[in-house]
């Protein structure tokens, strides 16, 4: 099925504000003082609208969205000034018990998080079943009912079964589907969507999008969304709001803020986006940090960032102009008449250390099945095919992108690269050394040459352990640095080189917002100098100037050090800017491999052409979106022949019955798909 690439937002409905915002300050209690994380925003949301939030890590959107939920953390957190108005009442002074009636009911939230909003000890069915009893007085039958329907529509495969399973049996982007579930299962209001596709691959980002666009039309129900990337906000996005250090420094429509972005700020962020036309330069990236909410500068806030800041700048706040059609910013480049900032030319990327003669690893035919038990005795009644059959290697110097959908196997691939998922069969090679039979001892030096980036960076971090003692673990279990003196000075070093202020490292894992937490795991993976890293999803909750700076650092330690990346991610702007080769992953096979302009500018298996068109993008390039029907099929029964061919609009008798050979297009560029193959081969005319 075909849609358009525009079936984001147009002009935004009309009416009265649903949610009305102003002049919203929010405070935190600190031992340096109050922290001023919300300080004077305004802006509203009408019925039907979308609404997008957006701005690096630490400005204050995820705090603005608690507190119009009322879950700021007490007592160290408040209102400290403001009103926030929601359908005629004022949320911050309604009462806690008309609160908890409207929480979840009328307004709903998409967390960034999943595992620190879903409990580990129920079920998601309970979960979910909660909700809609609670609020909506279903009975328990027409709960679990409602709660697999829900369940199927964010697509999750196999939904009758996976309601009865817990969030850790889930992967990263499947618990984010449940929150989504839980979200929209009473039909809200308003829906706040605080990073909701963070973790999902882009189809099912597509579909998520769909569902919340049939929401707005079907109800009305309007939506504040809150996110880093800009090609979800072009595409999905009425109105835009750029928020930095606790203000709104400008808010336009979608359509004129893409056009014409006023701020430096607005401007900076829009040029930090990676994607093929920047491949080999340098990303822009915008130079220091948020300045801690303790310490807001008297003036503009982002004076001490802005290439284009006069002495005018750092001695008051700027003046919030209205710039006419709905749009203002705050700058003083804008007294008068609009300013454009100059585009200045950026250093070339360091020339890749990629040598393809040294093979660094090498899988071959790898295999990773779990096994499914039941009753008493734990009887084996089936088995998960997660990865069924990969082959790849990835030299020194190189970076392969694993790219498919959530539950494809791509993220259990890595895990068993790095022996953290256990191999049924098939070959890890690592320097020639074979690594699938290696005892715990024996693959304790392996254990320093490998390191891996987790997705979720929440599970991946002890909450009891200081971020410093965290990354300093590694180097002492290692033997990294001469001494203590020496290791304490890398630490900073690293915190420096990956956005974070060395100080943070006397602060714990719940005292950073998900972006900073995720700089801190890469830092944790540095710090014992490795050769190669699994990288899982390793940018997809940095906002778009934090992430230029992570793509430019893995590029410079790449060519540094020689550095070899497996990189798990969704996001194809990453993978067009920091790629060598890509190789597509559908349902534990590779579909499709190669150099990465012949698989992104060529792609020849329908399932990667789908994967493309669903990318949202900045502007209309007039190609068609390409909805895939149905959902990724359960790894336990994966269907015969080829595994795509259920979902498949060019599938034919063949697809049903064998597994495709594959095909060569080019020396470095190979696919699986009976439509490439000989007509004598398949016994079906060829295409064309």
């Amino acid at each position: 099925m075909d849609d358009g690439r525009e079936t984001g937002a147009g002009g935004p409905p009309g009416g009265g504000a649903l949610l009305s915002i102003a002049d919203l300050r929010v405070e935190f209690a600190t031992s340096a003082g109050p922290a001023r994380a919300v300080d004077g925003v305004t802006f509203d949301v009408r019925p039907g609208e979308t609404f997008a939030l957006v701005g690096e890590s630490g400005c204050g959107k995820s705090v603005t969205a608690l507190a119009v939920l009322g879950l700021l953390q007490k007592p160290a957190g408040r209102i400290a000034g403001g009103a926030i108005r929601f359908d005629g009442l004022d949320l911050a002074q309604v009462s806690a018990e008309e609160m908890r009636r409207i929480r979840g009911n009328r307004i709903a939230m998409i967390f960034q998080e999943p595992m620190t909003a879903l409990n580990p000890v129920f079920t998601v069915g309970f979960q979910i079943e909660e909700v809609l009893r609670l609020h909506q007085g279903l009975s328990r039958g027409e709960a679990r009912a409602r709660a697999i329907a829900l369940l199927d529509r964010v697509g999750i495969p196999d939904a009758a079964r996976r309601v009865d399973e817990y969030p850790h049996q889930l992967s990263g982007g499947m618990r984010q589907r449940v929150m989504i579930a839980m979200a929209v299962g009473c039909r809200p209001a308003l829906l706040i969507a605080d990073e909701p596709t963070t973790a999902l691959d882009v189809t099912v980002q597509a579909q998520v999008f769909e569902l919340m666009r049939e929401l707005t039309v079907e109800q009305g129900t309007a939506v504040l969304l809150i996110t880093h990337d800009m090609g979800v906000v072009y595409e999905n996005a009425h109105r835009v709001a750029v928020m930095y250090a606790g203000r709104i420094v400008e808010e336009a429509p979608r359509d004129a803020l893409f056009a014409h972005p006023r701020h430096p700020y607005t401007q900076l962020l829009l040029r930090s986006m990676p994607s093929r036309s920047v491949r080999g330069r340098r990303l822009a990236t915008i130079e220091g940090m948020v300045p801690p909410a303790t310490e807001f500068p008297p003036g503009c806030r982002f004076a001490n960032r802005c290439p284009r800041a006069m002495d005018r700048c750092r001695a008051a706040q700027p003046p919030d102009i209205d710039l006419g059609g709905g749009c203002r910013a705050a700058c003083v480049l804008l007294e008068g008449a609009a300013a454009g900032a100059p585009v200045a030319d950026l250093p070339a990327a360091p020339a890749s250390s990629r040598d393809p003669a040294s093979v660094r690893l090498e899988i071959r035919d790898l295999k990773v099945h779990f096994p499914i038990r039941r009753g008493l005795m734990q009887r084996v009644v089936g088995r998960v095919h997660a990865v069924d059959g990969v082959s790849l290697s990835l030299a020194q110097g190189e970076t392969l992108a694993l790219v498919g959908e959530s539950g494809c196997g791509k993220t259990t691939a890595g895990r068993a690269v790095v022996r953290l998922a256990p191999i049924t069969s098939g070959s890890v090679r690592f320097h020639g050394t074979e690594m699938a039979g290696l005892s715990r001892a024996g693959l304790k030096p392996y254990r320093r040459r490998i390191q891996v980036i987790f997705q979720d960076p929440q599970s991946s971090l002890n909450p009891r352990m200081t971020v410093g003692d965290a990354i300093l673990e590694g180097m002492e279990v290692h033997g990294v640095g001469a001494d203590a003196a020496d290791r304490q000075a890398r630490l900073e070093a690293l915190l420096e080189r990956v956005g974070l202020r060395p100080g943070m490292a006397r602060r714990y894992p719940h005292e950073f917002s998900g972006g900073q937490r995720q700089r801190i795991g890469l830092a944790r993976a540095l710090a014992v100098e490795p050769e190669l890293i699994v990288c899982d999803e390793a940018t997809s909750s940095l906002d778009v100037s934090v992430q230029a700076q992570v793509l430019n650092l893995f590029k410079d330690l790449q060519s540094e050090l020689g550095l070899s990346y497996l990189f798990i991610t969704h996001d194809m702007g990453v993978v067009q800017y920091l790629a060598d080769r890509v190789a597509v992953m559908y349902l534990g096979r590779i579909v499709e491999e190669g150099e990465t302009a012949e698989v992104l500018g060529g792609a020849k298996h329908p399932y990667t052409v789908a994967l493309l068109s669903a990318v949202p993008r900045i502007g209309s390039d007039g190609t068609k979106r390409i909805v895939l029907e149905g959902d990724v099929p359960s790894p336990i029964a994966p269907p015969p022949g080829c595994p795509f061919h259920p979902r498949c609009p060019q599938a034919m008798p063949v697809c049903r019955e064998r597994y495709p050979v594959e095909t060569a297009h080019s020396p470095t560029h190979g696919s699986r798909c009976w439509l490439h193959v000989a007509p004598a081969t398949t016994g079906t005319p060829g295409p064309g």
